[in-house]
């Protein structure tokens, strides 16, 4: 079994409807958080070495991932750190565009993240805008987190879709887990969930831990941790 240190340590977050969806059908990109949420959002992207999302999430949301306070950003520089946490994407069949703002937005180091046979491709579609790492055919979760901790990064910050919450939680590669439920039902059966099936650890004969709870506005956030912690990088 690989160690826990060989890898980041790993907070994923997700804002959810009450009946665990992370979007709708329509066009228009559904509201599930407030400002007051996306702040507390931007104050853990601050904290991350980096932030991850899959290249689904690049192609149909297409975010910045920038850290938005300008007094975090200069924090963090006053710390020796850029203004905003490295980018990682990871994709199986390297469907990447490198015009996209992940790739195009922030001074920061980009990697993606895909399977051996498609490196070549993926560096040639992206034309040196990331560093392109093969992790495995097919791609191993495992290896490409001892890489990223090979790269210096510490903490990472997951924010999705569903797939990649799916892949990290069912691989028990989750120390904290945030998710804001907006009170609001969406009931759409070919909506994205906030996870897919999966064999996952964190079943009812391992229930995870409520850390902590907040109320923000008329959002719940819940905070949880797997019951054997390890140690927080600070």
């Amino acid at each position: 079994m690989r160690s826990v240190m060989d890898r980041p340590y790993v907070i994923a977050s997700a804002a959810v409807s009450l009946d665990g969806y992370i979007d709708d059908v329509a066009e228009a990109r559904l509201i599930l958080s407030d400002e007051e949420d996306l702040d507390r959002v931007d104050e853990v992207r601050a904290w991350a070495d980096a932030v991850l999302v899959g290249a689904n999430t690049i192609r149909t949301d297409d975010p910045r991932l920038l850290v938005r306070s300008a007094e975090r950003r200069r924090a963090r520089v006053a710390q020796g750190r850029p203004e905003s946490p490295a980018k990682v994407t990871l994709t199986r069949c390297g469907k990447v565009d490198p015009g996209a703002r992940f790739f195009t937005t922030g001074d920061t180091e980009r990697f993606v993240y895909t399977c051996d046979a498609t490196v070549d491709e993926v560096r040639s579609k992206l034309g040196g805008v990331a560093t392109v790492v093969g992790a495995g055919d097919p791609l191993e979760l495992p290896r490409m987190l001892a890489d990223l901790r090979g790269r210096g990064v510490e903490r990472l910050m997951v924010e999705g879709g569903g797939a990649v919450h799916t892949l990290f939680l069912a691989a028990d590669a989750v120390d904290e887990l945030h998710v804001v439920y907006a009170p609001f039902f969406v009931g759409q059966r070919d909506a994205p969930r906030f996870v897919n099936p999966a064999d996952f650890p964190q079943g009812p004969a391992s229930r995870m831990r409520l850390a902590s709870s907040r109320q923000i506005g008329d959002l719940m956030l819940l905070c949880y941790r797997p019951r054997k912690d390890r140690a927080r990088h600070d």
